[in-house]
């Protein structure tokens, strides 16, 4: 009798803890089923960041509102592949690091798709082709190559961090000047402080169906320069948001979406919607 009152409290003690590491157990899995449940929430919204500084391509119409071809492309991306989303006006050299950093999902500001930025980013497959142009004043003769450019060895503007300022950078007998912004270098071209500017043949629709006053004092020269896609940037580990943009994006262009929006924004010969590629294609 009095060895059996000194196990029972042992067994109480050994029944309680086994209680409780079920209860333990439980809460852990009542969390980690909670949390999975929030990532999943999180996942049906995405943020996109754009540069919204280029009409007709993505601005900030007299509304206040984000307005232009890739506004309205993402926002039928998003539909397409049932995805709610907002879009923020960031500045251009935030939006890659910012995407990187998880400050938002996707970009798209007419990225150029580059091997060097496939090596920490994920591209969509393309939804535009372009390439660089030069643009000088309206009166300007005997510029209308690159050649032209190396020869007179002159001034050239081009916005800092973008595709252009690179391919000046390589291009010996140029002096290539560095600009923040692409209208800063139109504003120096005007008023002589370089010879002339060169970037995507796009930006120069700004002052088609902006700013009149501008785009009468510039002219577009020669041909375009180099033949480059644009993608919306993600980052490679999201490979569920990838696959479900890319998805929306081929739909869009088969059934000729992206055609009607380019019509509609009036890209002409500046932008050209790109065929679809096959997948071992660069």
């Amino acid at each position: 009798m009095t060895w059996g009152l000194q196990v029972q409290p042992g067994l109480l003690a050994v029944n309680r803890m086994y209680i409780l590491k079920k209860l333990i157990l439980l809460f852990l899995l009542g969390a980690a089923l909670a949390g999975c449940g929030e990532d999943a929430n999180r996942s049906s919204k995405i943020v996109v960041a754009t540069d919204a500084t280029l009409v007709p391509m993505s601005f900030i119409n007299d509304r206040n509102q984000l307005d232009g071809f890739e506004i309205d492309l993402m926002r039928a991306v998003a539909q397409e592949a049932g995805l709610e989303m907002e879009m923020i006006n960031v500045e251009w050299a935030g939006l890659l690091g910012g995407v990187l950093t998880h400050k938002f999902n996707a970009a798209i500001s007419s990225i150029t798709i580059l091997a060097e930025r496939q090596k920490k980013m994920a591209f969509s497959i393309p939804y535009l082709k372009s390439g660089l142009s030069i643009v000088v004043k309206k009166n300007t003769q005997g510029v209308n190559t690159l050649q032209d450019l190396q020869s007179k060895n002159l001034k050239v503007g081009a916005q800092r961090g973008t595709t252009a300022y690179f391919f000046l950078q390589k291009i010996p007998g140029l002096r290539p000047i560095g600009y923040d912004l692409y209208g800063h270098a139109v504003l120096d071209l005007i008023k002589g402080e370089v010879d002339a500017v060169v970037g995507e043949s796009t930006a120069t629709l700004y002052y088609k169906n902006n700013d009149n006053a501008i785009f009468e004092k510039i002219k577009m020269v020669g041909e375009i320069l180099t033949d480059e896609h644009y993608g919306i940037v993600m980052r490679q580990q999201d490979t569920q948001l990838i696959e479900a943009v890319n998805r929306a994006l081929k739909t869009l262009l088969e059934n000729g979406t992206v055609v009607k929006l380019h019509e509609q924004w009036d890209l002409g010969r500046a932008a050209v919607v790109p065929t679809l590629r096959q997948p071992d294609q660069p």
